[in-house]
């Protein structure tokens, strides 16, 4: 930082300020994570001033030779850590990741089967406000309104119905595990394609925290930031008779010149997933969310489906607060040093921006070393903020208790 500090201290101040909010917060946004310092000095090199475009041993542009070593190390080991035959580590989010898939295997106009956003799905996945709601036909399947879990019988029949051209499974506040061998069968019966989207649960999947969908799928797309803890940025897996379709639907398709520091941030962080201490990272992750999630019962909240099988959970509010929304619950949080996103839970009264629900993940404090001691304490100040009903002393009084623990568990270092 002094180099920023003397030529633009604002900037230096604003970065300053982000990461003393990080330090004495906790951070427990299901989709967010710390990235390792690695994956951050990877981040602010000079492959920042090198265009890129093309493949490795294929640029369009003079001076790639490091360029070429560093992005086929990081498609070598996204292919060796997921088990896939090819990899294309550009997209520069999950979406656009989604998108190439569209764009490779697709004509516009044809079906997609997704999980219903208001049910947990994504909006790659066929909202009508996302390119995928507008270039394509979209059949929705969701979750039980009796057990809001997914109910693969209804699924297949949806599916044999409807004849898809593309099928997905994948969700961004589902609690359960996914069934992706059902998915694949369901997929070869109707005729469809077959994708997994495992943004939120990658790390799970190569730690063998999370069944695996590669062997099921035609493609698979993930994020690399969320429970794989690298840089923000996407990745799609494929089968290597898509390989060429999936490159071109990339680049020319939907991006020009690959962000060559990203990619080898992401070369980082498939090294680091590799290690033997990242798996036992991605079991301490499920411990957590399972401790946690244990804690909010026994003090009379709800969790949809009635707690987790992964990373994340999903309050009712309207177990103990049927007046107050989720986006009030999450300020009061945020109030208190805890940080959320209030959430749709399935068949929401209320509109999104408004919701009754909260989502809440555990990677992030995972990271820093939290356990399930912690995970108790903090389901005692999540139970103490929302029952204070926003009162500013109060949360003023577990933001101090907040800070003092995040001091015991700093961020990376």
């Amino acid at each position: 930082m002094p180099s920023m500090r003397d030529s633009d201290p604002q900037v230096a101040e604003i970065i300053q300020s982000e990461q003393r909010r990080q330090q004495e917060t906790l951070e427990m946004i299901a989709s967010e994570n710390h990235a390792s310092p690695a994956v951050l000095a990877a981040m602010g090199t000079v492959l920042t001033d090198k265009y890129a475009e093309g493949y490795p041993g294929r640029r369009y542009y003079c001076g790639n030779a490091n360029m070429d070593s560093v992005e086929q190390l990081a498609i070598d080991r996204a292919c060796k850590l997921f088990g896939a035959e090819r990899a294309n580590v550009q997209p520069h989010c999950g979406t656009s990741a989604n998108l190439a898939v569209y764009l490779a295997a697709l004509e516009v106009g044809q079906k997609i089967m997704g999980m219903n956003l208001a049910h947990g799905g994504h909006l790659s996945h066929g909202m009508h406000i996302n390119i995928s709601g507008k270039l394509y036909q979209i059949v929705s399947y969701g979750v039980r309104e009796d057990t809001e879990r997914l109910d693969m019988d209804q699924v297949r029949e949806l599916a044999l119905r409807e004849r898809p051209n593309l099928i997905i499974v994948g969700a961004s506040a589902y609690p359960r595990k996914l069934d992706f061998a059902a998915f694949g069968e369901i997929a070869r019966e109707s005729g469809a394609m077959l994708l997994a989207d495992i943004a939120h649960i990658a790390g799970l999947v190569v730690a063998g925290a999370h069944d695996d969908p590669v062997p099921h799928c035609e493609f698979v797309t993930t994020t690399t930031h969320k429970t794989l803890r690298g840089p923000r940025g996407g990745l799609v897996l494929c089968r290597g008779n898509w390989a060429k379709k999936i490159d071109s639907a990339v680049f020319p398709g939907i991006q020009g010149g690959p962000i060559m520091q990203n990619i080898a941030a992401k070369a980082v962080c498939f090294g680091e997933a590799m290690r033997p201490e990242f798996k036992s990272y991605a079991k301490a992750i499920l411990s957590n969310a399972q401790a946690l999630a244990a804690e909010l019962l026994a003090k009379g909240w709800r969790l949809v489906s009635g707690g987790t099988e992964n990373h994340l959970m999903l309050i009712d509010l309207r177990s103990r607060l049927p007046e107050v929304t989720g986006r009030d619950a999450a300020l009061w949080l945020e109030q208190a040093g805890i940080v959320v996103n209030w959430n749709a839970i399935p068949f929401d009264p209320r509109p999104p921006m408004k919701s009754s629900g909260l989502r809440i993940g555990t990677p992030a404090l995972t990271t820093r070393g939290m356990g399930a001691t912690e995970m108790k304490q903090v389901a005692d100040w999540i139970d103490a903020a929302l029952m204070s009903g926003g009162d500013a002393a109060a949360l003023g009084r577990i933001r101090k208790s907040v800070s003092e623990l995040c001091g015991r568990f700093p961020l990376p270092a």
